[in-house]
């Protein structure tokens, strides 16, 4: 047996059987197919520029006939794979068909150009995605839990105090634990400052009244004294200084609404019908879904 499943002839045998049934197959389901293949003029000009700019250099004629030559058999596969169903149930074949429909609204919208009403109308629908954050600049001293135990409230209290009589002056390099963040901060944003010590701290932090050292505030480190040189409030921005992340998200907009008006309109063509999961042998679909 090993033997004839070595056999060379054998070998040809099933392909033949194979290639028979293929092309069996494919005659039923591709009658109607067109069977001319043309290389247009404007797909060689593509394969050049595409060759060029990977090697830096047009293709010889030898290698232009191999790019011409492959486009056919990569035309003659797809066309039989079609006529074949192999397109059927595969997952990326179909996720890759779902974005080109995409791709046709988005190339529609793309062409849409906004007004400044339009503009103006999707900023004030959407304030909070353009305000601009509450602005902190302060010095923070740090004191380490771990380290100070059950005495971290008493020396936070004298190192506050000691503070407080240099004022804004306080050279607070040399003062609390060794920190991994930055003493000073110059205009740090609302949002840097949540990321950076975490929500508590920073919401503590927005109700501080500058110009004098306050705490301890927490954070995910331990605590903290700090002292707010000054504080920019938030506000909503205008649209000239942000017409560019305006336009961006309003064609964002546009595109997903049109993609959603295109899906509306194929989805009434169909009848969706979902069957229920099937139950287990001798099991009702209710008993099986308390399992």
């Amino acid at each position: 047996m090993k033997r004839l499943l070595k056999e060379p002839l054998l070998h040809f045998l099933v392909l033949g059987v194979v290639m028979f049934a293929i092309y069996s197959r494919a005659s039923k389901h591709s009658s109607n197919e067109p069977r001319q293949i043309v290389v247009s003029q404007g797909q060689i000009a593509s394969m050049v520029a595409g060759f060029t700019g990977t090697w830096q250099r047009p293709p010889t004629s030898a290698e232009l006939e191999g790019l011409i030559q492959d486009r056919v058999r990569e035309e003659v596969y797809s066309r039989e794979a079609l006529a074949l169903g192999l397109d059927k149930d595969d997952t990326v074949i179909r996720r890759r068909l779902r974005q080109k429909m995409e791709f046709v609204t988005d190339d529609i919208t793309a062409q849409a150009e906004p007004t400044d009403d339009d503009l103006g109308t999707y900023l004030n629908a959407h304030p909070d995605s353009f305000r601009v954050q509450r602005l902190f600049t302060f010095s923070q001293v740090y004191l380490n839990p771990d380290l100070h135990g059950e005495h971290l409230t008493h020396d936070a209290a004298q190192l506050l105090a000691q503070l407080n009589q240099s004022g804004g002056n306080a050279d607070v390099s040399a003062l609390g634990d060794p920190f991994l963040l930055d003493r000073q901060f110059d205009a740090l944003p609302a949002g840097e400052a949540t990321k950076l010590f975490g929500e508590k701290f920073a919401a503590t932090l927005g109700e501080l009244a500058p110009g004098h050292w306050q705490g301890p505030l927490e954070s995910g480190y331990g605590v903290h004294l700090v002292f707010i040189s000054e504080r920019t409030e938030g506000r909503l921005s205008a649209l000239a200084e942000v017409r560019d992340d305006v336009r961006r998200e309003w064609a964002n907009a546009r595109r997903r609404e049109a993609n959603e008006t295109l899906y509306e309109a194929m989805r009434k063509r169909y009848v969706v019908t979902v069957e229920s999961p099937r139950a287990a042998e001798g099991t009702t679909v209710a008993e099986a879904k308390a399992k």
